[in-house]
């Protein structure tokens, strides 16, 4: 297959579902407004396209916090656009409504409904029922002035003919956006890519409205990011994802891995855009859910840009002595820390070399003499773990 062809084609939007599907995790601490409110404003200094404030229909609290987030978008009059999540009944759409006429911000309906066999024989639900109820929840969203975005959850283990006949009534009933889910992370990416080829050609196009593709996926089998990326690569227009992947189980597909990888890949238009505030963005949402931040995770992990092995640490410290920080970056790293705002850092532990000693000490101006050096090195040698700084400075 060409290359060219395993890349997506135009623009690539995304939503941010931290705030609403995020919060479903078990493990969770449902931020206060002044913490939804500081994610958001993060969300927009990152360019993000669009963001899940919540489902209005579940209470007065979320009302009150899907509220709140409108007006800050309005106030500051942000680009990002809003969606609110809603089960497909009118209960849940009219408090979205309502929002819109009380603060003046157009928000997107999403109404979603289950659709695999498992779950209609769960639920008892006929075939019949799902149309019914698709039909009477998308033109009661539209005539109510809202843009609906059709939702069908476990779309990854519904059967081909109803893919088709829900997705059809939807855009035939005013839908202008359909969210393809694999909402138990079933999906491997070949399948992801076949399902949103089998959408386009089966429903969008033959429907003859210009109707947007979205993909929403979790990530039971670790699939998440690959899964996105193959759907993108299909014709998917938008990928949904949280902040550090925290969702329902396993979580979803992580927004932060995303960005990254959409810029590295040159993907229009996150190539130009400032991703310096992707570990503030990452470390905010922790700090608001209680959700850590493994020392491993990708680029916004304490250990992403951190070493302590010697050979590592030699090849580092002779791209510094080049004056080169790209060259730093890119010798024992896949991602160029420079462009998220973050730095290699170099430590001392068992598996250092006096080189990583001298740097240390010459990072943190300390006379260099050998006698220190070698009390440094000895300490590092005979530990099970990297040094702290307090351990370091004991050694001094």
């Amino acid at each position: 297959m060409d290359a060219a062809k395993l890349r997506p084609t135009g623009k690539v939007l995304l939503n941010d579902e931290t705030l609403r599907d995020g919060l479903q995790s078990p493990s969770v601490r449902d931020p206060s407004i002044a913490e939804k409110i500081q994610i958001l404003h993060l969300m927009e200094a990152l360019g993000i396209n669009s963001l899940d404030m919540g489902l209005p229909g579940a209470g007065a609290r979320a009302v009150a916090d899907c509220e709140a987030l409108a007006h800050e978008i309005v106030r500051h009059k942000m680009k990002i656009r809003a969606n609110c999540a809603a089960r497909t009944h009118e209960n849940d759409i009219r408090p979205i409504a309502e929002i819109v006429q009380r603060t003046g911000l157009n928000i997107q309906a999403a109404t979603f409904i289950g659709s695999s066999p498992i779950r209609r024989y769960t639920e008892g639900w006929t075939d019949d029922f799902l149309v019914e109820t698709t039909e009477k929840a998308v033109k009661y969203a539209v005539s109510l002035g809202l843009e609906c975005m059709y939702v069908t959850e476990d779309t990854s283990r519904c059967d081909p003919a109803m893919v088709k006949r829900l997705y059809s009534t939807a855009i035939r009933c005013g839908a202008r956006a359909i969210v393809i889910c694999d909402t138990a992370g079933h999906a491997t990416p070949m399948g992801a890519f076949a399902l949103v080829r089998f959408v386009l050609e089966e429903v969008v196009q033959p429907s003859g409205e210009e109707i947007r593709v979205e993909w929403h996926g979790h990530c039971d089998r670790g699939l998440a990011i690959a899964n996105s990326m193959a759907a993108l690569v299909a014709g998917a227009e938008c990928v949904h994802a949280c902040a550090l992947g925290i969702g329902e189980r396993v979580g979803n597909t992580q927004m932060d891995q995303m960005l990254v990888n959409l810029k590295l890949m040159g993907i229009s238009p996150w190539i130009e855009q400032d991703l310096t505030k992707l570990k503030e963005y990452c470390q905010t949402v922790s700090k608001a859910t209680g959700v850590p931040i493994p020392a491993n995770y990708p680029v916004v992990g304490e250990d992403a840009f951190r070493t302590a092995t010697g050979v590592h640490a030699a090849a580092l410290i002779k791209a510094y002595k080049k004056n080169d920080v790209e060259l730093a970056n890119a010798v024992y790293s896949g991602v160029p820390s420079q462009m998220f705002g973050l730095e290699q850092i170099i430590d001392i532990g068992p598996m250092s070399g006096k080189s990583n000693v001298l740097f240390w000490m010459e990072r943190h101006g300390v006379p260099a003499s050998e006698e220190v050096v070698e009390r440094i090195y000895k300490r590092a040698k005979a530990s099970n773990h990297t040094l702290s700084e307090a351990e370091i400075r004991q050694c001094l």
